[in-house]
């Protein structure tokens, strides 16, 4: 039987940055389960080099739990490993490689549960739903899911392996991020007020999502469950002008909205895209066609525990855990809760602190946790 670190082994070897497809990946995974008699479905993308991927073990029908990850991983350029990234190496007790936490150790450990409940008696379905490009956005598995939908897939709830320290999670914040276009007018810098200056266009509306983060700081909804307990507007990319002495007609501004439940991120919006027309209103006065105009890129919902308590017990019963937390970053979480209308926990191995950086590592005894979970899980679905 192939076990967790062998697969985990031939996992972080396919380099499935997001930009590059998980397609080799998937198909890895498919022979895996096709050869202990699991049948899966791909939803692959319309360029075909990437899909995700669901497969199920026991009885069809409704109920059961859903083991849900991601296999696309963040980039590797100028990160300075001291070992192969795509490689997996153990120091330690550690098992470095890009992915190891977030998030194919998990993912490493599901595939491993659905080959063992594939030799158990199941009363209940144990469900694998793999995806792709969630780094980007949580953008592969809404075609997935929009499927599993329609075709009347009701699971008793969905486990998301995204690395926690195998706490569970019952929460996350929801995330909005936006593109703010600003046009101004070009001219020679030596006549500067001739002309618009777009990068001031865009310094102005960021003097507005810096008053709106100091408000929200200040006064905003609170959830204490957080590290950072309100809600964050946070402006990460600005890019304009192309010469120092050129008036820049033309700047971007990227920025997101973090959102706790209180707080609706379209009303945050609203009152972005009013003060982006203020700010747009006084530069038409002098230009025409000038301003700023606002695009939301891309958006996914935050994650409740709202009625999950039964769920949330049974989590941190199979995970040997004291109380539920809340995490910082967002998962697909919010999207399976949506389209599937299940409870939603967050459980996997690693820490997110690890994730992300040069010399990526999951500890053997988190695998070896997470592991036990899922046996535990699976025992739960033969009674």
């Amino acid at each position: 039987m192939t076990n967790a670190y062998d697969i985990l082994e031939r996992l972080i070897a396919f380099p499935s940055v997001s930009r590059d497809g998980n397609i080799d990946l998937i198909r890895y995974v498919d022979a895996v389960l096709a050869e202990a008699g699991i049948e899966s479905r791909l939803y692959p993308s319309e360029s075909g080099d990437r899909a995700s991927l669901f497969a199920t073990v026991g009885p069809l029908g409704a109920g059961g739990v859903v083991l849900s990850g991601h296999t696309d991983v963040v980039p590797v350029d100028g990160q300075a490993w001291t070992s192969d990234p795509f490689r997996l190496i153990e120091r330690d007790g550690l098992l470095y490689g890009r992915g190891t936490t977030d998030m194919k150790g998990f993912v490493a450990c599901a595939i491993e549960a659905m080959l063992l409940a594939r030799g158990q008696a199941l009363s209940k379905p144990l469900h694998l739903a793999l995806s792709y490009d969630e780094e980007i956005g949580c953008v592969g598995v809404r075609p997935m899911l929009a499927e599993l939908a329609k075709d009347g897939l009701r699971p008793e709830w969905v486990l998301i392996g995204e690395p926690t320290a195998m706490q569970v999670a019952s929460g996350h914040k929801g995330k909005l991020a936006a593109r703010a276009t600003c046009c101004g007018v070009a001219a020679h810098s030596a006549l500067a007020p001739t002309g618009l200056n777009a990068i001031h266009l865009a310094a102005d509306f960021l003097s507005e999502i810096r008053a709106l983060q100091a408000e929200l700081a200040e006064t905003g909804a609170r959830d204490l469950d957080y590290d950072i307990p309100y809600s964050t507007v946070h402006a990460g990319v600005i890019a304009g002008g192309t010469a120092l002495n050129i008036v820049p007609e033309s700047c971007a501004l990227d920025f997101e909205i973090r959102n706790v439940a209180e707080d609706d991120p379209k009303r945050l919006m609203e009152r972005l895209f009013d003060k982006a027309e203020a700010i747009s209103n006084v530069a038409r006065q002098r230009f025409a066609g000038t301003g700023i105009t606002i695009d939301v890129v891309n958006d996914y919902p935050g994650l409740g525990a709202s009625g999950n308590g039964e769920v949330v017990a049974r989590g941190l019963s199979l995970a040997g855990a004291g109380r539920a937390v809340k995490v910082a970053f967002g998962t697909e979480g919010g999207l399976f809760s949506r389209a599937l209308e299940t409870p939603v926990l967050v459980c996997g191995p690693g820490s997110m602190e690890q994730g992300h950086k040069a010399d990526e590592f999951v500890s053997r005894a988190q695998m070896e946790a997470c592991r036990t979970m899922l046996g535990r899980l699976a025992g739960t679905l033969t009674m």
